[in-house]
């Protein structure tokens, strides 16, 4: 994904330790190798790069991490080459469509904490950015960045390619239709031929290998099977830190739901006022 810019750039990064590979345990690996023993899938790492996030006055500097497998990254490769020279600039968006770009936002010294926060997150564009109200993923997130700030040092790590629990955007709207005609969201999916979850915490887990280790961590959320492929993954310290908030009227149904599918959300923090935490 540089080579169509300026053929030199993916070196200066590489030079200036910005740019590097690792493998599913973390580890770096050769920053030109395509695979490597077990063929164990690679994982371009960009970064640090300061961002300041406004979370409630002044902004805090979170470090980023944006992350892809090698195997999106060639392929958009692939296609800036076939497409350099033709004059048409706006083709170039197409490359976007076959990379997933995942990120880590992290504050603090991580790999020194003693046992910090880490929020995975799966991405939710009516939640995080419109403000919908029908799920609670906007306000977890924003709760995640707090608690993190409150204590100096944690992570958010943003999984971009997890819109509606993998099955993206578009089909995600389907079930919204499919629930205000009396479905839930497992049943919407079904109804699609979708598994209720098809997301892949894997490359989430070998970046928390990469920038933490395989030492503890609290990890905040209320899914049991992200905890479990968090494990099998490679992550085998995990506390489960509860991270329920953002309950409204709009969302309890779809709350409730979540719960009968395994969600350790009680029925009172879904039927009573929930206080958001401090």
């Amino acid at each position: 994904m540089f080579a169509y810019i300026d053929p030199t750039i993916r070196a200066r990064l590489i030079a200036a330790g910005k740019l590097i590979r690792i493998n599913a345990q973390g580890e770096a690996v050769d920053p030109n190798a395509s695979i490597v023993e077990g063929g164990s899938i690679l994982l371009n790492v960009l970064g640090p790069v300061p961002l300041p996030i406004r979370i409630g006055g002044e902004p805090t500097t979170f470090q980023w991490y944006a992350f892809v497998r090698h195997t999106e990254l060639a392929e958009a490769n692939r296609m800036a080459d076939a497409l350099r020279g033709r004059g048409e600039p706006q083709l170039f968006s197409l490359m976007s469509k076959s990379m997933t770009v995942n990120s880590a936002l992290v504050l603090g010294d991580l790999r020194a904490a003693q046992n910090p926060l880490v929020r995975v997150h799966s991405c939710c564009l009516t939640g995080d950015v419109f403000g919908s109200a029908r799920c609670e993923c906007g306000p977890q997130l924003e709760l995640a960045f707090r608690r993190i700030e409150a204590e100096g040092t944690g992570a958010v790590i943003y999984m971009s390619g997890h819109e509606g629990r993998g099955i993206g955007l578009w089909a995600k709207a389907v079930t919204y239709v499919l629930q205000d005609g009396g479905e839930d969201t497992y049943q919407a999916n079904r109804s699609l031929g979708l598994p209720d979850d098809s997301r892949d915490f894997s490359d989430a887990a070998s970046i928390l290998l990469h920038l933490r280790g395989d030492k503890p961590i609290r990890l905040l959320s209320n899914n049991p099977k992200k905890h479990a492929d968090l494990r099998a993954g490679g992550l085998h310290h995990l506390q489960a830190e509860k991270h329920v908030t953002g309950i409204s009227e709009s969302n309890r149904r779809y709350l409730n739901a979540k719960r009968g599918w395994g969600h350790v959300i009680d029925v009172s923090e879904i039927d009573g006022e929930q206080e958001e935490e401090e």
